[in-house]
């Protein structure tokens, strides 16, 4: 992450919480037109187009405020997608179970990229089931450049069972009693 990237997450991370969202991750691309792309999500993992927007809403005055960005960007706040992107250790426990592409900043065994099943974590360590190995991987996170989940038959029926199961928890939580105790 970037000096610019830690000073944005320092100055929006606090309003991302209060907005019940966890922050995934920060990004600063682009040279001529530069986009701030801030990942979000809830914490069963979903986030609505309405969530984005509403997240947007939130951070755009912080943004202007504190002005941390020179030139003109465009703001982009979205959710991590089915074939997220694995950026923090909580990452790589909560999706065990799942396959996932995982590069390192150096060789182990002659490779830099591993293909596996997660299997948790070992203190600082990634555990990785890789196929045709006997033992799982032990792989420090520290050395890992960059990782997401492999897009699987499997990992797209849960992401529409969470969808699914989502969009019901909303959908109740908007079913309020009247004043006479009927439900609107």
């Amino acid at each position: 992450m970037s000096v610019l990237e830690e000073r944005i997450e320092k100055l929006v991370a606090p309003a991302i919480s209060a907005a019940g969202f966890e922050l995934v991750r920060i990004r600063m691309t682009g040279k001529e037109t530069k986009t701030l792309q801030i990942m979000a999500e809830r914490e069963d993992h979903t986030m609505t187009a309405e969530d984005c927007a509403t997240l947007s809403h939130a951070l755009s005055p912080i943004l202007e405020d504190a002005d941390p960005i020179s030139g003109s960007y465009r703001l982009e706040i979205s959710s991590p997608g089915i074939d997220r992107p694995l950026v923090r250790l909580k990452d790589f426990h909560d999706w065990q179970g799942y396959e996932a592409k995982i590069e390192l900043d150096r060789m182990i065994e002659g490779r830099k990229k591993f293909k596996g099943v997660l299997a948790g974590l070992d203190d600082e360590n990634v555990c990785l089931d890789i196929e045709g190995e006997e033992e799982t991987a032990l792989i420090p996170f520290a050395w890992i450049i960059a990782a997401r989940l492999v897009l699987t038959d499997e990992l797209i029926r849960e992401s529409l069972k969470a969808a699914k199961d989502a969009a019901r928890e909303m959908k109740d939580n908007d079913r309020q009693p009247d004043v006479h105790g009927d439900l609107t």
